[in-house]
């Protein structure tokens, strides 16, 4: 089967490809014969109803420096294709929600990899609310009286913004720490939207392990450890990762979510998990597939193309 994949992503130029899962979802999709085109989320348009997007032909190659070559730069109508792969990253604003509801009207026929509609309705740190026996004591806030009187119920605590990503943003707030009321007044005056507070789990300095799920199931887990000195194990911020197996516990929680994931078409998620508890839910632009394939040779991107595969032979 040779299917017409289109992605769109962050520019590709500045990419670390041995790090980013877009560029080794790319590299599988070429090894299995799918044609590539490749455009930027602001060449995305809505013209007199057709989708359509301004972009080129893409040859990828594992070699730094050279790994990839554009062809002749055109116009195509997204519903002449079988894939399109929602791929850019974060931040979650308006820009990013403007192109779920874009890509939504060629979806299913053409299948948008993860489901558009539950993206924009799943956001990473919202998701999990579904699933209150998994995670941490959580509250979603803008009122300073309702962090005040979260950050005064359990002393300890991770403050950040609600769509944030990266690592951005995130603060601790430990029993002495008397920031809280500075920092509200920061984040509210540069954005309208809530924050996010989270009881401070300590295992974060064991690490924040990423589970990657392909179509609800689980396929392995990296962990991610902070620097010294450090609460956020991003590793956009400095965080190692490392060869980690799966727990009972996160198996567990796999097993919870999954079936969710499945039928809302979130083909492609990474969660967070520090401890035993639950903590985010990527959907938009999980990471991690190159960092898992190198240590425990699990081939994360072959198991998506089945999975997509699968759904367009059917």
């Amino acid at each position: 089967m040779s299917l017409k994949v289109a992605i769109q992503m962050d520019p590709i130029g500045p990419i670390n490809i041995e790090a980013d899962s877009t560029f080794r979802i790319a590299l599988e999709a070429q090894a299995r014969g799918h044609q590539l085109f490749y455009y930027t989320p602001d060449k995305l348009a809505f013209q007199n109803g057709r989708v359509t997007a301004r972009g080129w032909p893409l040859e990828v190659r594992r070699e730094v420096g050279n790994h990839f070559t554009l062809g002749t730069e055109t116009e195509v109508d997204l519903a002449d294709w079988d894939v399109v792969w929602l791929r850019q990253d974060p931040p979650f604003d308006m820009g990013y929600i403007t192109t779920t509801h874009i890509l939504q009207m060629i979806h299913p026929a053409t299948l948008v990899v993860n489901d558009p509609f539950w993206v924009r309705n799943y956001p990473e740190k919202l998701l999990v609310l579904e699933f209150p026996d998994l995670i941490p004591p959580t509250t979603i806030a803008r009122d300073l009286t309702t962090l005040k009187n979260f950050k005064h119920a359990h002393g300890d605590i991770i403050l950040k913004p609600l769509y944030g990503n990266g690592g951005a943003g995130v603060f601790r707030l430990d029993p002495n720490d008397r920031n809280l009321s500075s920092l509200h007044e920061l984040f509210t005056g540069i954005s309208r939207e809530p924050l996010i507070a989270q009881k401070f789990l300590p295992d974060v300095s064991n690490g924040d392990k990423r589970v990657i799920l392909v179509n609800g199931d689980p396929v392995g887990a990296i962990n991610r450890v902070p620097q010294a000195g450090e609460t956020r194990s991003n590793m956009h911020v400095g965080g190692r990762p490392e060869k980690i197996g799966l727990s009972d516990r996160d198996r567990e929680i796999c097993a919870a979510i999954g079936p969710l994931l499945r039928e809302k078409g979130q083909i492609f998620v990474g969660i967070d998990v520090i401890g035993d508890y639950l903590t985010e839910i990527n959907v938009t632009s999980p990471t991690g597939i190159q960092e898992l394939e190198r240590f425990d040779g699990t081939n994360t991107a072959e198991k998506l193309w089945q999975v997509i595969e699968a759904k367009r032979a059917s």
